[in-house]
């Protein structure tokens, strides 16, 4: 990795004051990160690209995007017309009421500066170009969604979108959102995180699939064929702020992503929360990426996450595409 990279993350870092409240550190005089954050926020993972460079919006863009982001709210909460048609053949069904986001009502600030995107290297705030090795895995990597034509338009391009459970991504299986849990980045809802940390032991529960991430404080990786889908993570600190180090990730088809590496960085900027920040070494782009937001505190408590309970739609999914592929061949062999 360009050590130049390394050097301007850490001098980012170094930028942002770290306060500590005198009862927010263990036995060992090191910050306690323990509580609960909701991360819900406005601010984009990726910079739209007006703004090309620009880390900051100015006062008047913060405001106009909460003040757009409530109207819309607004309009999205209204009621659905229980006279509306069907949509067409293969069209839209639309997605969930606006009752069920999350999306927070502004965007986060750091020393004051609201953040044009979460992402802050490159320093266009946009994820890298794929490597020939990641456009090939991302084409062959199961999909969060195929394209709806009203028929099983699969029996003749050969393609498997709607074989079994196995073909879907893990998030539609109910087992895994990998953008939830490592690295981490606010998502449209369940964006609550747990944390109870002990002197050896960091343990983060994600309230998107309930899933849990244990840091080894102290401690050494893992052998490198003992993979799961978070990876094995390992930290230490440095002054106060806690490096948490991921590698040992598995991918959606169980196979081992051996270049690929988090780096997660944890410290304390005030008795309202911490700053997170992440950079991801991954040999399917053509450089590293990085960023870094606020985790405010907060009193609220997880919501259970019913994902299996309430898994209808998988399960309509595979019983609609059977009764395609029976019209289907229903209507080629009238045509015979």
């Amino acid at each position: 990795m360009n050590k130049s990279l390394i050097v301007g993350w850490v001098f980012a870092t170094l930028c942002v004051p770290i306060i500590g409240a005198a009862d927010d550190r263990k036995a060992s005089g090191k910050p306690d990160f323990s509580g609960r954050y909701d991360i819900s926020s406005l601010t984009p993972f990726q910079r739209l690209e007006k703004f090309g460079d620009r880390l900051f919006l100015s006062s008047n863009e913060a405001e106009s995007m909460a003040s757009k982001a409530a109207n819309a709210r607004s309009a999205q909460a209204q009621p659905s017309n229980p006279q509306r048609a069907a949509p067409d053949a293969g069209g839209s069904v639309g997605a969930y009421n606006d009752f069920w986001f999350e999306w927070g009502s502004q965007g986060f600030a750091i020393d004051g500066k609201f953040r044009t995107s979460i992402l802050t290297l490159p320093v266009n705030g946009r994820m890298p170009e794929q490597t020939a090795q990641g456009k090939e895995r991302a084409a062959n990597a199961p999909r969060f969604a195929w394209k709806n034509l009203g028929e099983a338009w699969w029996l003749e391009s050969g393609d498997t979108p709607y074989d079994g459970p196995e073909n879907m991504v893990l998030g539609v299986r109910c087992l895994y959102q990998p953008t939830a849990s490592v690295p981490i980045r606010p998502l449209p809802y369940n964006n609550m995180k747990t944390i109870v940390q002990t002197e050896s032991e960091l343990m983060l529960n994600i309230e998107w699939m309930h899933w849990t991430r244990v840091v080894r404080i102290g401690g050494e990786h893992l052998p490198a064929h003992m993979r799961s889908l978070d990876g094995d993570s390992i930290g230490w600190w440095e002054d106060a702020t806690l490096i948490i180090e991921t590698t040992n990730f598995m991918g959606d088809l169980n196979e081992p992503l051996d270049d690929y590496k988090v780096t997660e960085r944890m410290s304390l900027v005030s008795d309202q929360g911490l700053l997170y920040e992440f950079l991801v070494e991954d040999s399917d782009y053509t450089q590293p990426y990085g960023g870094e937001l606020l985790w405010p505190k907060t009193d609220a408590k997880s919501f259970e996450y019913a994902c299996h309970e309430a898994n209808y739609a998988m399960g309509n999914t595979l019983r609609g595409a059977r009764l395609l592929e029976k019209e289907y061949l229903a209507s080629k062999s009238a045509k015979r």
